[in-house]
């Protein structure tokens, strides 16, 4: 179901944890993530990835950029979350979009995960944080883990939200809405991505607030929950917002260097065995 291997998700967790941790303590990101790769198995493609965000992190000073280039092995929604966390003119925390994207990869080391669980998850991410829905749902369908069927229904969500709610949407794909319409069978039958059990919360949480559907679908189905965003100190939140902004310039500055010694070679941001995708 999931594009990579499950201990390659079992790795992303640890490194999105112990990420959101170091830099809660203020350490630099750079030196963090130094460290962590000589925590992460050898034998998983993470520490290449690792290897290019490094030198992605020196060259723009940003992580989302590096996770972009590298399409082929972040999904586009963990590229979304961190684009979002490191925009300027965002107060979505870092250290909660980190945590947002570790229990995203532990629920895709669960034997029981399905994708319907992935794109409530998902979907409350967005919601919960006041992330755009515009751009979340779009990245969020381009996601290999979602076959045709889920991508086009995504994409209908992206269309609708706002103007339907999602209680109904649900709903109407579910078995058991089939259910109910036996009696009068609609004439046309768009193939279910919910289950029964999905349709009745969601029948039963119409026309009420989206947080109150999520948390009926943790209690009675135990789906995973996202992490809220902590109510912390401006001042506290400041410092690694100031850090960040610190290697940013730096990263800058050595181009400029660079640039006034006679032009950047760019060849050494890349990793001989992990590249990024083409962009042409």
């Amino acid at each position: 179901m999931s594009p990579l291997p499950r201990e390659e998700y079992i790795e992303q967790v640890h490194f999105f944890t112990v990420l959101g941790e170091r830099l809660t303590d203020n350490l630099p990101a750079q030196e963090v993530l130094a460290v962590v790769r000589e925590e992460i198995l050898a034998t998983t493609k993470l520490p290449l990835a690792i290897d290019f965000l490094l030198s992605e992190l020196r060259h723009v000073g940003m992580f989302s950029q590096g996770m972009l280039r590298l399409s082929h092995y972040f999904s586009p929604f963990q590229c979304f979350v961190m684009h979002e966390a490191e925009s300027d003119h965002s107060r979505f925390d870092l250290r909660v979009g980190l945590e947002i994207l570790s229990r995203e990869a532990k629920y895709r080391t669960e034997p029981n995960i399905s994708l319907a669980g992935l794109f409530l998850y998902q979907f409350e991410a967005l919601c919960r944080n006041r992330l755009g829905y515009d751009e979340g749902l779009e990245a969020m369908a381009q996601d290999p883990s979602y076959n045709v069927d889920w991508q086009e229904w995504i994409l209908t969500v992206r269309r609708q939200i706002g103007i339907v709610e999602l209680a109904n949407l649900i709903y109407v794909r579910s078995e058991y809405y089939l259910q109910r319409q036996q009696t009068h069978p609609p004439t046309s039958v768009e193939k279910t991505l919910f289950g029964i059990q999905e349709g009745r919360i969601a029948w039963a949480n119409r026309q009420k607030e989206p947080l109150l559907l999520f948390a009926a679908l943790h209690r009675q189905l135990g789906y995973p929950k996202v992490p809220r965003t902590r109510q912390a100190d401006p001042e506290e939140r400041l410092l690694p917002v100031l850090a960040r902004r610190v290697e940013q310039l730096e990263a800058r500055l050595k181009l400029v260097e660079e640039e006034q010694r006679g032009g950047i070679q760019l060849e050494r941001f890349y990793s001989p065995e992990l590249k990024p995708e083409d962009e042409g």
